[in-house]
């Protein structure tokens, strides 16, 4: 990737994309989980959430064999809640950038992740991984940049003839140097040029990072997965009543009918709390 090409993407608008998930004639419904393991799925499909969120080492387990990830396919799959995403990709242990990075091992792993997705029908991976994306101290950011896209091309062209798609996540600075907004990750996105490698929204970075929720509308198409916390303490929806709705709106506005995961903390009557979050999310979502 050209520095000053990718330099001048990371500017350009968003002409051209057109909008998903939008039934002529009707509203997008944007669907409502929660990052958990699959011990709760029952209480919270009875709490009333569409799906739940769990984490690649957990559920996909890339570094056991086929033999051990076997037993746990059958759980996958006998899941009393969908199976929408899964984070915590890429485990620090690997380096996708600065001079020691290295691109083969963190591949395998990830193939084997993505295809052990499809065989459970989980759609989405997050790709967040701060630690490994995070661009070494005195290493030149755009050489980092041009690093992770690389990965992220060869991971596309991998995983092209799978059905799971890879949703970037940009992180706040506090947790990474690279990709740290939703308006960059189209940027990424456009230069990858893979479909199977999309975007996410956290509205907490997003806020963390004062960014609004245009880069929601700049993004379009690309948006296939999203994560909310209220800023306060990255608490849960209804904590503090912090009014997301301008998220939501921008999420109607362009046809959005994927899934906004709570990844946030939980009061101690967690059950209170999920209540309270499914109930703020639905009004401000509009549902």
């Amino acid at each position: 990737m050209n520095r000053r090409r990718f330099i001048g993407m990371l500017g350009a608008g968003m002409a051209g994309y057109t909008l998903i998930g939008r039934t002529e004639g009707a509203p997008p419904r944007i669907l409502l989980g929660i990052c958990s393991g699959l011990d709760m799925a029952e209480k919270l499909k009875a709490a009333g959430f569409d799906f739940i969120e769990g984490g690649v080492a957990a559920l996909l387990k890339p570094d056991a064999s086929d033999a051990e990830f076997a037993p746990v396919l059958a759980q996958l799959k006998a899941c009393p809640l969908p199976i929408r995403s899964c984070n915590g990709f890429i485990p620090a242990r690997f380096r996708l950038t600065g001079p020691e990075a290295a691109h083969d091992a963190p591949l395998a792993y990830a193939v084997k992740a993505c295809r052990r997705a499809d065989a459970a029908g989980i759609p989405y991976i997050v790709l967040g991984s701060g630690g490994a994306r995070k661009v070494p101290a005195g290493f030149d950011l755009a050489q980092g940049q041009t690093q992770f896209i690389a990965f992220c091309q060869k991971l596309g062209e991998r995983i092209a003839d799978g059905q799971v798609t890879i949703v970037l996540e940009p992180l706040n600075k506090g947790e990474t140097n690279l990709l740290n907004s939703v308006a960059e990750g189209v940027a990424y996105v456009d230069a990858i040029h893979q479909p199977r490698i999309q975007l996410l929204a956290d509205f907490y970075h997003m806020m963390k990072e004062g960014e609004g929720p245009d880069s929601i509308r700049q993004a379009g198409a690309r948006l296939r997965h999203c994560h909310i916390a209220e800023l306060e303490g990255r608490k849960a929806p209804g904590t503090k009543g912090e009014d997301l709705s301008r998220f939501f709106k921008a999420l109607v506005g362009i046809g959005y009918a994927g899934g906004v995961s709570c990844e946030c903390g939980w009061p101690k009557d967690v059950a209170a709390g999920w209540k309270t979050a499914l109930a703020t999310m639905r009004k401000q979502a509009g549902r």
